[in-house]
């Protein structure tokens, strides 16, 4: 009986831990599975979070570009509005705004033939033109402007002709006077009147003064006259730029090839006083006022380009 109570106990037991050990796996599954499923819904999860962060992306993106077209349109909106305060501003109907786009044209084209290319012609006639426009205009507001125009253009109709075209004739001048006059030679005394030593080695050595030597030798005069032309070309091509520095530079060297030209004499004593006559002169245009009016139109227009919310 014990022996069968035992074995019957032993198979209970063996089935009894046969059962549980099933269980335990059933539940270990089924831990698995629930597992495998949280996994897949958080990878979901993550998927839908993606695409959300993605879609607001595309929303941050789209609600820049409406909000760059919204001030956009806000800017125009503001031109537009400013265009139509213009159109009913009495003051800057377009005749009037064409005819002083027209005069500062002519004002800077005058000021620019003066400074640059020394057309004193030419700047006359603009400035004159630009008058003639402004007088077109019957704002009062220009009428300062119409005065600092007439100071301007009386200074520039009191000047004489351009000082760089008349250097250049003046260079020119004495250029030809030295062509046509040749150089003398330095005079010398009779042999009788000279010391022996003079009159021994006469054909041997020529003495002169240290600080004063005469080209005798044709080939030298040759050489120095050519030098001496070669200065005043200098000093025509520094007139052209007008670089004063560079004309008076090259005519003192011109003077000094004088020296070597001429001996002592009343003649040498002119073209050096030619010459420096011709290095005092200036060759730039001087006209204190000259573009006061153009600076004083840019400054009227540049007040009436202000909306009049900003004006004062």
């Amino acid at each position: 009986m014990f022996l069968a109570a035992l074995a019957a106990a032993g198979w209970y037991g063996w089935n009894w831990w046969k059962s549980h050990e099933a269980d335990a796996r059933a539940q270990v599954a089924s831990a698995d599975h629930r597992i495998d499923a949280l996994n897949q819904r958080l990878d979901a999860m993550r998927d839908d979070q993606r695409a959300q962060v993605q879609r607001l992306q595309q929303a941050d993106a789209t609600n820049r570009v409406l909000r760059d077209e919204l001030l956009g349109i806000g800017q125009r909106a503001a031109l537009l509005e400013e265009s139509v305060t213009r159109l009913a501003d009495p003051n800057r109907d377009g005749v009037q705004a064409l005819r002083l786009e027209e005069a500062e044209m002519l004002l800077v084209f005058g000021q620019q033939r003066l400074e640059i290319a020394g057309d004193l012609a030419g700047a006359k006639r603009s400035y004159a033109t630009a008058d003639a426009v402004l007088a077109a205009i019957k704002d009062p507001a220009y009428v300062n402007l119409r005065q600092a125009l007439i100071q301007e253009r009386a200074a520039i109709d009191a000047l004489d002709a351009d000082p760089r075209i008349d250097a250049l004739a003046r260079i020119d001048a004495f250029s030809r006077a030295l062509e046509e006059t040749p150089p003398e030679t330095a005079a010398q005394a009779p042999a009788g009147d000279r010391p022996w030593w003079k009159r021994a080695f006469a054909n041997v050595f020529d003495i002169q003064p240290r600080d004063r030597v005469i080209a005798e030798l044709p080939s030298d005069r040759a050489a120095a006259m050519a030098a001496l032309q070669l200065e005043l070309t200098l000093a025509r091509a520094a007139a052209e730029r007008r670089d004063e520095g560079g004309f008076r530079a090259a005519l003192a060297r011109a003077r000094d090839w004088l020296d070597r030209l001429w001996p002592p004499s009343a003649a040498l004593d002119a073209r050096r006083g030619e010459l420096d006559r011709i290095a005092e002169r200036s060759l730039s245009l001087s006209v204190p006022t000259l573009g006061s009016t153009l600076q004083q139109l840019r400054q009227l227009r540049a007040a009436a380009d202000v909306s009049p919310s900003e004006r004062p």
